[in-house]
C-alpha cells in the first residue's frame, strides 16, 4: 500500500523514529536547562537509569514525522530530500524551544547556537544546487533579525521593560535559515496574531496580569508548523483577509 508514492512500512519506520526521538526529547531539554552537555557519557548511563515514556512528546514528533513524509514524499537524490531531513531535524529543537521558553522562560543560547549552525550547513548544500535558494535563506535570516530585533527595541521603549527576550531574536534568525525571507515574514506576523489573541485571552480570563510576562517561543514555534504545512499562498490569503478585514478579494 502506497500514499504519495510512499510505501505504508515507510510511514511506520518514521512514525518509530518520532517515538523513540519524542521520548528521548525531555531528559535532553533537562540537560539544556542544567547547562549540561546534551550527549556525553553521562547521557547514556542516566538515561536507561531514568527512563519513563513520555507519551505526548511521542506522539506529537511521531505524527509530525508521518506528515513530514506524506508532504514532501522520498525523493530520488539527496538535495531533492533536503526539505523533508531538514524539518525532521528542526522538529525536535522546536519542541524543545517550546516546552522550555513555556517552562522556564527563557531559550537556551547551546539549543539556538545549534540550530543556527544547521541551518548554515543546510544553507550551504542547498547553494551547491541553487545559489538563489541559498541567497534566500540568509535573507531570512537577517529578515528574522531584523523584524524581532526592532520590536523588542520598541518594546523596550514603549514599556520600559523587555517585552521580547533577545532568545526570540536568536530563534528567529536561525528559523530564517530554514524558512528563507518570505516564510519566516509570514511566520513573524502569524506568532503575533496568535501570541496577541492567547495573552487576550488569559488576561480576560484572569489566568494573567497585564504586566505578566508570556513567553513568546510557543507562538513562533506554532506558527513555523502553521508555515510547513500552509502552503505560503494560503497563508498570505488569509492573512490579506485578516488585515483588510475581509474586504480583499482574489
Amino acid at each position: 500500500m502506497f500514499f504519495n508514492d510512499v510505501h505504508i512500512m515507510v510511514y511506520v519506520a518514521f512514525g518509530i523514529l518520532g517515538l523513540i526521538v519524542g521520548n528521548i526529547l525531555p531528559h535532553i531539554n533537562k540537560r539544556l536547562i542544567e547547562h549540561k552537555r546534551v550527549f556525553d557519557k553521562s547521557f547514556f548511563t542516566e538515561y536507561p537509569k531514568n527512563f519513563e515514556p513520555h507519551y505526548i512528546h511521542m506522539l506529537l514528533i511521531a505524527v509530525i514525522y508521518v506528515l513530514l513524509l506524506y508532504k514532501f514524499g522520498l525523493q530520488p537524490n539527496f538535495i531533492q530530500n533536503l526539505d523533508l531531513i531538514k524539518f525532521m531535524i528542526l522538529t525536535p529543537m522546536l519542541f524543545s524551544v517550546a516546552v522550555i521558553d513555556f517552562k522556564e522562560n527563557i531559550i537556551p543560547n547551546r539549543l539556538l547556537l545549534t540550530m543556527a549552525e544547521i541551518g548554515l550547513l543546510l544553507t550551504f548544500i542547498y547553494g551547491i544546487s541553487d545559489i538563489n535558494l541559498a541567497m534566500d535563506m540568509l535573507l531570512g535570516m537577517l529578515v528574522g533579525t531584523v523584524i524581532f530585533g526592532i520590536l523588542t527595541l520598541l518594546g523596550r521603549l514603549v514599556s520600559g521593560k523587555d517585552a521580547m527576550g533577545m532568545g526570540d531574536v536568536k530563534l528567529m534568525a536561525a528559523l530564517g535559515l530554514f524558512f528563507g525571507s518570505s516564510n519566516i515574514l509570514a511566520i513573524s506576523i502569524i506568532s503575533f496574531l496568535l501570541g496577541a489573541i492567547i495573552s487576550i485571552i488569559l488576561i480576560l480570563t484572569k489566568k494573567r496580569k497585564i504586566d505578566d510576562y508570556i513567553p513568546f517561543g510557543p507562538f513562533i514555534v506554532i506558527a513555523a508548523y502553521i508555515s510547513i504545512f500552509v502552503p505560503f499562498s494560503a497563508i498570505l490569503f488569509v492573512l490579506l483577509k485578516v488585515f483588510t478585514l475581509g474586504l480583499y478579494k482574489v
